[in-house]
């Protein structure tokens, strides 16, 4: 569920789809409902990518419809790589620069011109794992600014053809051409720097043709499925109709070319056509779509998340972590169970994270014959005694909010610590999804504080010390939420919403987002750090249009992340589930080459 949009329901394949949760408190856990989920089915909020596409696909064929001068399609493609290329001829390095800078250009015009700040946040987002990142309208670029940067970032969201009017300055074309300073193009508009420059210039420094090159293949934008990315297939899963295509780079062949690399393949399933979804010559990166938005575990975003390497630090070594924490503890909590898994992860040698919510409330009795029910950390010795048996045996103590719950309302469920959000509104739908609504009413950063104060005085008063990690309930709050709530811990373990207005100052709108994860360790647009949670958690029943989530899913969708040359497995596991599915995963992920770490440790 990673950049993530649309109308802001859950459900389908998008940033965090398959993460379930619940209280382990007093009720059946057959009913438990909560889900740790950002985003909506794209995992972006408030957004019609359903127009979006249409404009995408209708602007592109006309434009294949006007005359021009083509420049003869290539008889045979080019080479893939079996790996990418870490120091392809024209990129200009002499080492990795100690605090890597990125300057990260986004589109504002047309009639879905806010997108382009939602995928410049999720772009800055991932930059933010190595350096310091500027992220502005492409409008503003000036001549020769891509000079103070180490690389470049170009989103290209909005279709500049037809009825939209170029908005990027030439300046930017002519330097991009001629620098040797790495620059990634994602999406639109590759076709206008050629017109720009000159169709000759273009090819006969980068060997394919944008002006030829196009989203459809033989009538249609296809169904691309599938990317493959250093020997890992990673996943393409896009509702029929609101998919706006993958452009297919027109590479020439013969004399006088320089030579493409192609670093990751794509997999047009309706035809079995494959193409370059990225390429790479000279200084440039060109990825042909847009990989932020219906993303999932094990997809083809990975491929853009380790690209950024290439760019910002080629010397990395290989290397891949993994991250276990255990979930949705409360003073409801059964304490046998977590000694249980305390003894495991102790016996294997594994550190991990404890998520522990300090108040439990049931407001409505739903789990207590109709009698509501409220238990502090105080009121439960045994569990408090459960929790320090844990941090005596390699666990790290981690706030999950206060009550995990909002008020005395279903939000969406019931109201029970645990199953419902506690800083966002939400509700299902008739069709079983849940759909986010925004803030709650008194969201403001003093209300968030006094929800973090309220919870850190409840450790305080049993005995515990202070959390050294904090992760927001079902990982949706608003910006200043997270801001406010960072401001008292190290890092977030999470994944995040990211609003508009955040880059700009320009809200589209109270639920205008994006909910992004990430394979590595980030400092975020809101100047947070951020631990990686990327491949979700063991939940054995579906919900909510959730499949089942089982140990070879997470292990599966931990081998498609090995694609990050720096990269983790990080998931969740709820202690009132038996020790075997976690014992099968974490057996699973560790014989993938992962090595277990403390949180703290990053």
């Amino acid at each position: 569920m990673i950049l993530l949009l649309v109308a802001a329901v859950l459900g389908g394949t998008f940033l965090a789809w398959s993460a379930q949760a619940g209280s382990g408190g007093a009720g059946p856990r057959g009913q438990r409902h909560g889900h740790e989920a950002v985003g909506g089915r794209s995992g972006l909020g408030s957004v019609d990518l359903t127009g979006w596409a249409k404009e995408q696909i209708a602007s592109d064929k006309e434009r294949r419809a006007q005359p021009r001068a083509r420049t003869a399609v290539s008889p045979t493609p080019a080479k893939p790589a079996a790996v990418p290329a870490v120091r392809q001829a024209g990129f200009v390095r002499a080492a990795d620069a100690a605090d890597p800078t990125t300057l990260v250009l986004y589109d504002t015009a047309g009639p879905y011109g806010k997108l382009g700040e939602l995928y410049a946040m999720a772009a800055a987002n991932l930059a933010g794992h190595f350096g310091t990142v500027t992220a502005k309208p492409v409008q503003q670029y000036t001549a020769g600014m891509i000079g103070s940067y180490t690389a470049v970032i170009y989103i290209g969201s909005t279709y500049y053809c037809c009825d939209v009017p170029d908005a990027i300055p030439a300046a930017f074309y002519q330097d991009v051409s001629t620098s040797t300073k790495p620059v990634i193009w994602m999406g639109a508009n590759i076709w206008n720097m050629a017109n720009s420059v000159g169709t000759a210039q273009f090819t006969q420094r980068y060997g394919w043709d944008p002006t030829t090159s196009y989203y459809e293949d033989g009538g249609s934008v296809g169904t691309v499925t599938q990317v493959t990315y250093r020997n890992q297939t990673l996943t393409r899963r896009i509702p029929a109709g609101q998919d706006g295509g993958v452009l297919r780079p027109n590479v020439l062949t013969g004399p006088g070319h320089p030579e493409v690399t192609r670093l990751a393949e794509g997999l047009d399933s309706s035809n079995g056509h494959t193409f370059g979804w990225a390429v790479r010559s000279a200084n440039l990166t060109y990825v042909g779509e847009i990989p932020f938005a219906y993303v999932s575990e094990s997809d083809r975003v990975i491929a853009a998340e380790d690209l950024l390497f290439d760019a910002l630090a080629p010397a990395t070594a290989e290397r891949h972590r993994a991250l276990l924490r255990l979930e949705d503890i409360s003073p409801a909590s059964d304490p046998a169970e977590l000694r249980a898994m305390a003894d495991y992860l102790y016996a294997q040698n594994i550190p991990y994270g404890i998520n522990v919510i300090p108040v439990y409330k049931d407001p409505k009795g739903t789990y207590n014959n109709g009698t509501a029910q409220t238990i502090t950390l105080v009121q439960r010795p045994q569990v408090v005694s459960a929790l320090k048996y844990m941090l005596a045996r390699g666990a790290v103590l981690m706030d999950h909010g206060y009550t995990h719950q909002y008020g005395n309302v279903a939000n969406p469920y019931n109201g029970v610590t645990g199953d419902d959000f506690e800083f966002y509104r939400a509700h299902v739908d008739s069709a079983d999804s849940v759909v986010y609504d925004g803030p709650v009413a008194e969201d403001s950063a003093l209300w968030a504080q006094g929800r973090v104060t309220s919870a850190l005085t409840q450790f305080t008063l049993a005995g515990l010390p202070k959390p050294a990690l904090w992760t927001t309930p079902h990982y949706a709050a608003s910006a200043a939420d997270y801001k406010a709530i960072s401001s008292n811990f190290s890092a977030r373990l999470e994944r995040s919403l990211y609003f508009s207005g955040t880059l700009s100052g320009n809200s589209a709108g109270p639920n205008s987002f994006i909910g992004q994860f990430f394979p590595y360790v980030v400092k975020d647009v809101y100047g947070t750090k951020v631990l990686p949670e990327n491949i979700g958690n063991y939940e054995p029943e579906a919900y909510n249009n959730h499949p089942a989530r089982l140990p070879a899913d997470l292990i599966a969708s931990a081998r498609a992340n090995l694609a990050v040359r720096d990269g983790f497995a990080s998931f969740f596991y709820h202690p009132y589930y038996p020790t075997q599915p976690l014992k099968d995963t974490v057996d699973g992920i560790k014989a993938l080459g992962y090595t277990f770490v403390s949180p703290t440790s990053l």
